[in-house]
């Protein structure tokens, strides 16, 4: 632990103490960070999810997903890639997707996905499913299979990622915690929990990397955490991960019942600096029933809106399909790749347009 952290007081006295007082602290701060952060996971799994999804199966969820850009960040783009060399008078550039499907919880799902990245087919029964594009015209029955401890329930599944959360930030030897002072806000009192696992720097130049590396941005860098210390519900969420350049704050507010009502989102990742929201709806029983959220910049938009109908009574027969007669079948790695080249070709049209995105490797790593 860091001197620098530490109140003057507890940093003279940690100088004055026997060597072994120091890490002994340590421990015990380490300790006492760990067991505040599980109460605060434990409080958002109760509250956020819950009793409401005991026995819910299956999720419908149909929506769209929207990326939109100014003219002025194609024209700066191309200004940056020319040096100056080119003009352009773009309009701007966008990309929209609509999505309708069946998801359980046990891995069985339906999906259609529709729009400028193409139009697909995914389903899956078992260990047995297929993978269409109409734009193809092809398909392939090599799909992965699902996790062979997969839950049966949306509240087991829920408590998964909660489990999963745990395992690197409480049981795991990445990150380092530590506590760092209460506040008082509005009458309530709240309590700092931080946690660090030290990264690379951010590099400009590097374009490429693993869709692991992608997803798993979470599991490294600088987390803060304020969270109520009655009620253990956080109020306010930073995190940075400077080698993936990622840099969010997240501000909650709550509705009845504890319920997650909207997130606003302060944005200073490298290539989107801007506002965000994120606003849940719930029907009757308790379950979320709209989610609505928005990243924005100066010249770029990522909007998504998904309605959800969560259900009980739902099979495995109602997601039953299969590719359309003369598709032409090929191998998941053949198809994969061309899928692959198809959305790398749409995302590179996007950077050229002034969106910052690291390209996902679509080459086996």
């Amino acid at each position: 632990m860091r001197l620098s952290v530490l109140s003057p007081w507890l940093a003279a006295a940690l100088v004055a103490a026997p060597a072994s007082a120091a890490p002994a602290k340590a421990r015990d701060t380490s300790f006492a960070a760990h067991q505040a952060f599980l109460a605060v996971l434990d409080a958002v799994n109760a509250r956020w999810f819950g009793q409401a999804y005991q026995g819910i199966t299956s999720v419908q969820v149909q929506g769209s997903l929207g990326i939109t850009l100014s003219g002025a960040a194609v024209n700066r783009k191309v200004d940056q890639l020319s040096r100056g060399q080119l003009q352009s008078h773009s309009q701007g550039g966008q990309a929209n997707l609509q999505l309708a499907g069946t998801y359980f919880a046990d891995g069985d799902f339906r999906t259609n996905l529709t729009g400028d990245f193409g139009n697909l087919l995914y389903a899956r029964r078992g260990d047995r499913g297929f993978l269409y594009s109409k734009d193809l015209n092809a398909y392939t029955t090599r799909v992965d299979l699902p996790d062979a401890d997969a839950p049966l329930t949306w509240m087991s599944w829920f408590q998964q990622v909660i489990n999963e959360i745990k395992a690197v930030y409480v049981t795991g030897n990445t990150f380092k915690a530590r506590l760092a002072g209460d506040e008082s806000v509005g009458g309530h009192t709240l309590q700092r929990i931080v946690f660090d696992a030290p990264t690379s720097p951010w590099d400009a130049q590097r374009r490429e990397q693993s869709m692991a590396q992608s997803l798993g941005f979470w599991k490294r860098g600088h987390l803060e955490i304020l969270a109520d210390k009655t009620t253990h519900m956080p109020e306010r969420m930073d995190f940075r991960n400077e080698e993936q350049g990622v840099h969010t704050r997240m501000d909650f507010t709550y509705g009845n019942g504890d319920h997650l009502q909207a997130v606003t989102v302060t944005n200073r990742s490298r290539g989107f600096e801007g506002p965000g929201w994120l606003h849940v709806a719930y029907g009757a029983d308790g379950r979320m029933s709209h989610v609505d959220g928005e990243l924005s910049s100066k010249d770029k938009r990522i909007s998504f809106s998904l309605s959800l109908s969560w259900s009980s009574r739902l099979t495995v027969a109602d997601i039953a399909a299969l590719p359309p007669a003369g598709a032409a079948r090929r191998g998941k790695e053949e198809l994969e790749t061309q899928l692959g080249i198809s959305l790398a070709g749409q995302i590179f049209n996007l950077q050229r347009q002034g969106l910052n995105l690291r390209s996902v490797s679509v080459s086996p790593q």
